[in-house]
């Protein structure tokens, strides 16, 4: 069965053919698993190459775009909720932009510079985390390394929910997943979805993980010449647009992709005009993909839930295998970070507000716990600072007996755990395996 450019297709086919002409892309949707096989040509997802005659499988919720330079033929089998052949696509418009930002790259090996570190913004839904992507992958296949930053906190894509965090690439993202490795991530815990939550606590993690990348670009020249693309999250009024400006001052940016968003990009413009600021940006407006589908809450809210579950379970290409086990009370110290307000009438003459939405709170083990994902933080005692130290991992509090004083934990790894400081997270899950 042949589809030719242009066409679409909402039926239940068990395998179909479809040809694609240069410069086009196949665009589906899936709420079963789907399987795709790039039978002639040259194709990619993302800015990942696609391996011929390999069949490729994506999971229910999975939105993918097979792309071709030259000309292809696919096979797609299963029911797709929607396919289709486009070629209206910004393709031509995001190479420019990484050969802009390789170009970048070269200079930096001679001159002993620093190589691109740029920022994605627009608003939610508008295709910045597939940006990201097809930027490193891209970035990869020319033998760059560059370092991935996830400061959105509602839907990080480099760990779980309510984190931001940053990952050193060395190979292209899973094809099927769009995951990338993440041996070795740097991961932060904000603890909420929103950066509104804690606004302080939100700029103090970007300013920490700005400093911790920037460490590794002074001892490792491939990061340095390789550079950073930050993703960020989909709020861009009020506080949204001053925590982007407070992480393009903090990273140091010098290129700002604004997606899809004229206003956006005229208010980062002024911000960094040259008479105002010390700090070389280009400001680039980019057009969106016409494949970007916005998202209902409840279609996010499931997304960070599938988010924590791939992290404890893994996927159906790569499953992993948790442990739950009991952990006493006496064996960890549970501490929230940040505390209530004092009101100022309240406060003795001359003395000033605490900072304390970065403060360390200590919390006691009760059933309000259960469901609530921990941090556990990589500090080995509380002469170091808890709020700025990484985290090692997760656990997740599946059960409370307050009568043997002990909670269960699902954990990546056995008992016991390595640090004794749990950070809390208003992020639940319910682990219904």
């Amino acid at each position: 069965m042949m589809r030719q450019t242009g066409g679409a297709h909402t039926g239940k086919p068990e395998a179909a053919e479809w040809s694609l002409n240069r410069e086009s892309e196949l665009r589906f949707e899936v709420d079963t698993p789907v399987s795709i096989k790039l039978l002639e040509g040259v194709a990619e997802v993302f800015g990942s190459e696609i391996p011929p005659n390999k069949t490729l499988t994506f999971d229910s919720g999975s939105k993918v775009a097979v792309f071709t330079w030259h000309g292809c033929k696919v096979q797609l089998e299963g029911e797709a909720q929607l396919a289709y052949v486009s070629t209206e696509t910004p393709m031509i418009t995001y190479l420019n932009i990484h050969a802009v930002l390789e170009k970048m790259r070269e200079k930096a090996e001679t001159s002993g510079d620093d190589g691109p570190r740029v920022l994605v913004v627009g608003s939610t839904d508008v295709g910045k985390t597939t940006l990201c992507r097809l930027l490193l992958n891209y970035a990869i296949r020319w033998n760059r390394r560059p370092v991935f930053v996830d400061i959105d906190c509602g839907q990080n894509s480099i760990l779980v929910p309510g984190t931001i965090g940053a990952l050193p690439i060395d190979k292209p993202a899973s094809i099927e997943g769009g995951e990338f490795a993440t041996s070795a991530p740097l991961v932060y815990q904000y603890g909420w979805i929103s950066p509104d939550s804690n606004k302080q606590l939100y700029k103090v993690l970007i300013t920490e993980i700005a400093r911790v990348v920037s460490e590794r670009a002074k001892t490792i020249a491939e990061s340095r010449i390789g550079g950073c693309i930050i993703n960020s999250c989909g709020w861009i009024d009020g506080f949204g647009f001053e925590a982007l400006v407070h992480a393009a001052k903090a990273f140091r940016t010098n290129v700002i992709l604004v997606l899809d968003q004229e206003r956006l990009y005229n208010q980062l413009k002024m911000v960094f005009d040259p008479s105002r600021v010390d700090q070389d940006v280009q400001v680039v407006l980019l057009p969106k993909s016409g494949g970007v589908v916005a998202r209902s809450k409840a279609a996010r809210r499931q997304s960070r839930d599938q988010s924590v579950y791939r992290y404890f379970y893994g996927t159906s290409r790569e499953l992993f295998f948790p442990h739950s086990f009991d952990v006493k009370f006496s064996e960890v110290q549970i501490y929230k970070i940040g505390s209530p307000s004092v009101p100022a009438s309240c406060l003795p003459i001359d003395t000033k507000q605490d900072d304390h939405e970065t403060k360390l709170v200590s919390v006691d083990p009760s059933p309000d716990l259960l469901h609530t994902l921990c941090g556990l933080s990589l500090a080995n005692s509380l002469d170091e600072d808890l709020v700025r130290t990484n985290l090692a991992g997760f656990v997740c509090i599946t059960d409370i007996d307050m009568d043997r004083q002990v909670f269960t934990a699902l954990a990546p790894a056995p008992h016991p755990l390595p640090r004794r400081f749990l950070l809390l997270s208003s992020i639940r899950f319910m682990d219904l395996k």
